[in-house]
């Protein structure tokens, strides 16, 4: 379920009497373009909903239409998938639709429903498929499988989007690989973070003392957590791993041979998750993420943020002010930012995350979809 509450937008009436595709790639469980999905699906309300499958761990009662690949092991396989999935976009339904609104990580960009000249396609972009276009940044794109297939998916995915009459970025990473990858523009509409929920913790919850070092995610390579255990180690202080993925087993391993004590929190609840935010000393975000929503939820519970300056966090993070970011993959060169940002008022991190809320996604969403109406 979406936690964004529905609201009515009065500049979309352009839309309100044309029929309407909202599509989206695979449907996860707990995913940040999930989230933008159900807010986008909050703006248009009467919009038909696609995605290629739903996980199996997904709870969501959108009323969300599966393509065919839902029917076969591929739903499993992703990295089998992706060569095909183009195809899929192409064979999504027979129905027609004035207007498509995409929500793309993969190849969701490429859906063509309608003529051109008659349906409008605005596409919001998560990335340019990681996988196909950027598999120095994912250690996932290296497999061998797409490899030797991977300069045709790149032809294809610029060929089959030249449809696209608008694209929005989710960031100024993003935008800037559209320009390079693709050789389009876009507008950045930043995702909708869940600010308020994180930020009303009860009393006791924020009153607890903040003890520890924190790094929240999926357990896989390009989210670097065993730097994040090396730089805990060389703060001295304890660490707490939140997430869950493939990792797990590495990441134990090197937990057990820590200097300091390594907890982990398989999969936490979001109320957990808002609880370790608001006991950590400062989350620990050394990669490179495309936007990043999880250090826009820890400054929301008035945790500061120590990571890379690159990406997402150099749009989310305020050095000096809600927390410091580096250059630098030495675990010894993080020791002192944490221990300024340990310093930090926590109404700083606060105050910056408001700028993220999903009221402001929502109406940014709506102006773009109505410029383009």
């Amino acid at each position: 379920m979406s936690l964004a509450s529905s609201t009515p937008h009065a500049g979309l009436r352009p839309l309100a009497d044309r029929s309407v595709a909202l599509i989206h790639e695979w449907f996860g469980a707990t995913g940040g373009s999930e989230q933008v999905f159900l807010s986008m699906a909050d703006v248009v309300p009467h919009a038909d909903r696609f995605v290629l499958w739903k996980d199996d761990d997904a709870t969501v009662d959108q009323g969300i239409h599966e393509s065919w690949m839902a029917k076969t092991p591929l739903r499993r396989s992703k990295a089998l998938a992706l060569p095909l999935m183009p195809l899929t976009w192409r064979t999504l339904t027979r129905k027609k639709y004035d207007f498509v609104i995409s929500s793309s990580h993969a190849f969701a960009h490429t859906v063509k429903i309608g003529d051109p000249d008659e349906t409008r396609h605005l596409s919001y972009v998560h990335s340019p498929a990681r996988y196909v276009w950027s598999p120095e940044l994912d250690q996932r794109g290296a497999n061998a499988v797409l490899a030797p297939m991977r300069a045709v998916l790149q032809a294809g995915d610029k060929r089959l989007s030249r449809h696209v009459h608008s694209y929005a970025a989710n960031s100024m990473e993003v935008q800037a690989r559209i320009r390079r990858f693709w050789g389009r523009d876009a507008r950045v509409i930043n995702p909708p973070v869940e600010v308020e929920y994180f930020g009303a913790a009860p009393q006791e919850v924020r009153n607890q003392e903040r003890r520890y070092l924190l790094g929240v995610g999926r357990w896989i390579p390009y989210k670097n957590f065993d730097l994040m255990i090396e730089i805990a180690g060389a703060a001295r202080l304890p660490l707490v791993i939140a997430g869950g993925g493939p990792e797990e087993e590495n990441l134990r391993r090197l937990a057990a041979r820590a200097d300091v004590p390594v907890e982990f929190e398989f999969r936490p609840t979001t109320e957990r998750l808002r609880e370790l935010y608001w006991g950590a000393v400062a989350l620990l975000y050394p990669a490179l993420e495309d936007f990043g929503m999880i250090p826009v939820e820890a400054q929301a519970c008035g945790t500061p943020v120590v990571g890379w300056a690159r990406g997402g966090l150099l749009e989310t993070v305020v050095t000096g002010q809600t927390g410091f970011l580096l250059n630098e993959t030495d675990p010894a060169a993080y020791v002192d930012p944490i221990r300024q940002a340990a310093l930090l008022p926590p109404s700083g991190p606060i105050a910056n995350a408001q700028r993220f809320t999903p009221q402001a996604f929502q109406a940014n969403i709506a102006t773009w979809l109505t410029d383009e109406a």
